[in-house]
């Protein structure tokens, strides 16, 4: 997929993120408390919490802050009632996106996501119509200004340890791997000193759609940024050609 910059468009969303760190630490306490509810405090036990923390570190949350998380979702397990939900739709000019959320209140949800959709010109659709366009992956991002090692090598090591896919671009390296084989591949890199600029289970659209229509592109801006600013919501996948 050359020409698609996972790093600039990773870097793109952490700098718009450092303006809401606030609201990315919320959220990212949220999915450590239901990890911890469902599997349990120790992250070697349990590989939801494992990925959750490899997210948070990708995203700057401090060791500490991180440790109090699992520490109190521990002791409150029994009052965690956040629930996962995944809606799906299609965007202006057929862009297609599924929005994660985690909610203590599903009707609240369900009713900020179809008004996101509906003042962007987008549609809501049933379960499964646009996310078989894309693939769940394990996606690791390593950029180049801060990895001092060889390419090849890094690519062995990434390989050995249950790597899918590895691919460079002008600016970075990516590391694809299945979601079970995530946690080791990640462990392997850091335990060989890399250093990863993002590390997350994720979805990976299969084709891009460029869109060119100046109305579909403000359109669509809409629905993300009304997504984006909904503290419900956990991550948003599209297609677009950005």
């Amino acid at each position: 997929m050359s020409g698609h910059s996972k790093f600039a468009n990773i870097k793109h969303k952490k700098e718009k993120n450092d303006a809401a760190k606030g609201k990315i630490f919320t959220i990212l306490g949220r999915e450590i408390a239901v990890a911890v509810k469902e599997g349990g405090a120790d992250p070697a036990n349990n590989s939801k919490l494992a990925q959750v923390i490899a997210k948070a570190k990708s995203n700057n949350m401090p060791n500490d802050t991180i440790e109090r998380g699992i520490k109190k979702a521990a002791g409150d397990s029994g009052n965690v009632n956040y629930k996962y939900i995944t809606y799906e739709g299609y965007g202006p000019g057929g862009i297609a996106i599924i929005v994660d959320a985690l909610t203590d209140n599903q009707n609240r949800t369900a009713a900020n996501v179809r008004n996101a959709f509906s003042k962007g010109n987008g549609n809501i659709g049933t379960p499964g119509c646009v996310s078989f366009m894309f693939d769940k992956k394990g996606q690791i991002i390593v950029d180049k200004e801060e990895y001092e090692g060889d390419g090849d090598e890094l690519m062995m090591l990434a390989l050995d340890a249950g790597a899918e896919d590895f691919s460079e671009e002008d600016d970075s390296f990516e590391v694809l791997t299945s979601p079970d084989e995530f946690d080791g591949v990640l462990k392997a890199l850091q335990e060989g000193g890399v250093p990863t600029v993002s590390a997350e289970v994720t979805m990976i659209p299969q084709n891009y759609v460029e869109l060119t229509d100046e109305a579909a592109l403000k359109s669509l801006q809409k629905i993300l940024d009304l997504l984006d600013e909904d503290d419900d919501v956990q991550a948003v996948y599209h297609n677009w050609d950005e």
